[in-house]
């Protein structure tokens, strides 16, 4: 009876894992949206830490 470790079995892609992903995404979305929505998340990521950082301040200031 072989049981699998439950933290192995959902460990970090590797490598192929990942190029894999990476393809199935390029081939759902395309050569030309692949930027767009780079940008796109990387404008979400920025206004997220801003809101967290934001949020930090106020804090601090109801505290005072």
């Amino acid at each position: 009876m072989n049981v699998l470790n439950p933290p192995l079995l959902f460990s970090m892609p590797g490598p192929l894992e990942l190029a894999l992903i990476f393809l199935v995404i390029l081939l759902l979305f395309g050569a030309r949206r692949l930027p767009e929505m780079a940008k796109g998340l990387g404008q979400a990521i920025k206004e997220f830490k801003k809101a967290i950082s934001g949020s930090d301040k106020e804090s601090g200031e109801k505290q005072k």
